[in-house]
């Protein structure tokens, strides 16, 4: 499926109208067989369900929006088309456009994501790069939130083999914005930038779990590298959880990676492999000296 411009700009046009979901949208979809159907039915289902007003996002919002978007060189990839990535497409709640800068191929390449807290020890940065690194070396791409941190430690170690940006933000909201030449840099060398969030969105709290969901959809198995109980990190671990049944339908997840817990000591990162496979063997290499092992 290729969606034209005028799709596009309905699909665009129904996401971004009040109320609109990624699950609601593929009802509408369902049910009016179009965007353009759904839009004109908005009001009325609206009215139904007891509602006066409801915000209809307006074509010259879209225009706006999309026009926004193209001066970055960023494009919108609807789900079904050819390069929207196949494992996210799998999730409950995938997003039903992802406005994407930099290189589509990446994202049909096998991933890993590594994320964690934004204030590691020395020891969880060094684990983080070198297992970055050597995913990058053994051909998986590496996906991370573009954090402080260990994300930011996940981007570097792969700029040469390929890594992938979530935004929980628009593209012109960077954050944290101390972030923008790595972003930049990712781009340039051959990566992507991918988010669902409108261009001009300066992101929330509530909008980073949103974004994690995506994060771990992309990926084939999730490293968690010194998170805090209540943090994003285990939250996208939890997200993978749920959705590595749906990922193993694809029959292309040759493993599965739980989560880091250092719960115990701020020096140990202990992590939990299912499924074993060449990334369980990379991480069994790649632990700091100074962590008390690796549970495989």
């Amino acid at each position: 499926m290729v969606l034209t411009d005028e799709q596009r700009l309905d699909w665009l046009r129904l996401i971004r109208s009040e109320n609109v979901g990624p699950r609601t949208f593929r009802a509408l979809i369902n049910q009016y067989g179009g965007a353009a159907a759904a839009l004109e039915a908005l009001p009325d289902l609206a009215r139904r369900g007891g509602r006066l007003l409801l915000k209809v996002c307006s074509r010259a919002e879209a225009d706006r929006e999309m026009a926004a978007a193209a001066r970055l060189g960023v494009r919108f990839v609807a789900m079904g088309e050819p390069d929207y990535p196949k494992t996210l497409q799998a999730i409950d709640t995938a997003p039903p456009l992802i406005a994407l800068r930099g290189n589509a191929a990446v994202l049909a390449r096998p991933s890993v994501a590594i994320v964690g807290s934004r204030n590691a020890s020395a020891s969880g940065l060094t684990f983080a790069e070198r297992l970055a690194h050597q995913l990058g070396e053994a051909g998986y791409v590496v996906i991370s939130g573009l954090a402080r941190g260990i994300d930011t430690k996940a981007h570097k170690a792969t700029l040469a083999t390929g890594t992938v940006a979530v935004l929980a933000g628009g593209h012109d909201r960077v954050y944290p914005a101390q972030n923008e030449p790595l972003l930049e840099a990712i781009v340039e060398q051959g990566g992507a930038v991918i988010s669902e969030m409108p261009m001009g969105w300066e992101p929330r709290g509530r909008d980073f779990p949103r974004r994690n969901r995506i994060v771990s959809g992309l990926s084939y198995g999730v490293v968690v590298v010194e998170a805090a109980r209540r943090s994003g990190s285990l939250i996208t671990a939890r997200f993978a959880l749920e959705q590595v049944s749906n990922l193993t339908k694809l029959g292309t997840v040759s493993y599965f990676v739980s989560l880091t817990d250092q719960s115990i000591s701020r020096s140990v990162t202990r992590l939990r492999v299912r499924r074993g496979g060449d990334f369980a063997d990379i991480a069994r290499h790649t632990t700091p000296a100074s962590s008390a092992g690796v549970s495989l």
